[in-house]
């Protein structure tokens, strides 16, 4: 199929087309020796799908893929498609370079996953024709779909995404840069001459407080890292997008995600060990984050506890 040709989408892109959950982003779990373990990953994953996940996109940002060498990798998404059973789509990070993205992809594939989050290639800043070479390699490379992930290095103008979404096999394109002027120019843009069914996601950190932005120029698809610790608070608001509930969605956003982003811009790396901790908070001892990544202060912790908290009463309140 020639590049320029429009495409249509693969599995993965009807099962997301209209989420029924929040996505689902797990933490990695690693036993007191430092090691992953696959038991306790495994649980995790079990606990959100049963939750209400719409997706689990296992070893991505905040699962830690950096950390992770390849068998580590391949063990994870093993773990996340066995847990996840079927249920719900299953979506594995990859990245670096593009040889090592091809691997991670071509391990993801062989391991049962129903698509990948390809994020941006490790530290160079390339032009835009180097970055359409290298996601149409790591979409060639196997069967799976893929999502692009904008962000850092990897900022695409409206013209490169129409590229993307004619490329067969990318399905998805997620924006993790927040420039909502140019979100809705690629949106218009693919629109107008790409794939009616092209994804957009919001891969913000904490993107339940942008998404009512972004729901503004048609893009329903969310990351939810706090549906890892608080999947009761995320399924709200979620459920709250969904229907227009406005009242609940603001009690949310000023009662807990302000806040919660407040203290998450507080540590470097808080995007991830602050979700961590959340989750050994609420009774799974998922370890701690490996370097170069640190653990949250024990004050901030302590905060996060009361966040859960007062998100839970603001639950009740809505009842």
């Amino acid at each position: 199929m020639d590049q320029g040709e429009l495409v249509t989408s693969a599995p993965l892109a009807a099962r997301l087309e209209v989420p029924s959950g929040p996505l689902f982003f797990p933490v990695t779990a690693y036993g007191p020796d430092g090691s992953v373990d696959p038991d306790t990953y495994r649980l995790h994953v079990r606990r959100g799908v049963e939750a209400g996940a719409a997706a689990v996109f296992a070893c991505c940002g905040t699962g830690e893929f950096h950390a992770l060498t390849p068998e580590e990798f391949a063990l994870c998404v093993t773990a996340a498609v066995e847990a996840a059973d079927g249920r719900v789509p299953v979506v594995a990070g990859t990245g670096y370079g593009t040889a090592l993205a091809v691997r991670y992809a071509r391990l993801a594939e062989r391991a049962g996953a129903d698509g990948l989050l390809a994020m941006p290639p490790y530290l160079v800043k390339a032009a835009q024709e180097g970055l359409l070479r290298h996601y149409r390699q790591v979409a060639a490379a196997t069967s799976l779909p893929v999502i692009v992930y904008q962000r850092d290095n990897a900022a695409f103008t409206p013209e490169s995404v129409v590229e993307l979404a004619r490329t067969e096999g990318i399905v998805g394109f997620k924006d993790g840069l927040g420039d909502l002027d140019l979100m809705q120019r690629t949106v218009s843009a693919v629109r107008a001459e790409g794939p009616g069914d092209f994804l957009y996601f919001n891969g913000l950190p904490t993107a339940e407080l942008t998404q009512p932005a972004y729901g503004g120029i048609g893009v329903t698809l969310y990351s939810s890292a706090v549906f890892c610790f608080a999947p009761e608070i995320a399924l709200a608001c979620h459920t709250a997008f969904r229907s227009g509930d406005t009242a609940t969605a603001h009690r949310l956003i000023d009662g807990f995600y302000r806040p919660f982003a407040e203290l998450r811009a507080r540590g470097r790396g808080y995007a991830v060990s602050l979700v961590k901790a959340g989750v050994r908070l609420r009774g799974l001892d998922v370890g701690e984050v490996r370097p170069p990544l640190h653990e949250p202060a024990g004050d901030h912790v302590k905060q996060l506890a009361q966040l859960i908290e007062r998100g839970h009463a603001l639950l009740e309140e809505g009842r």
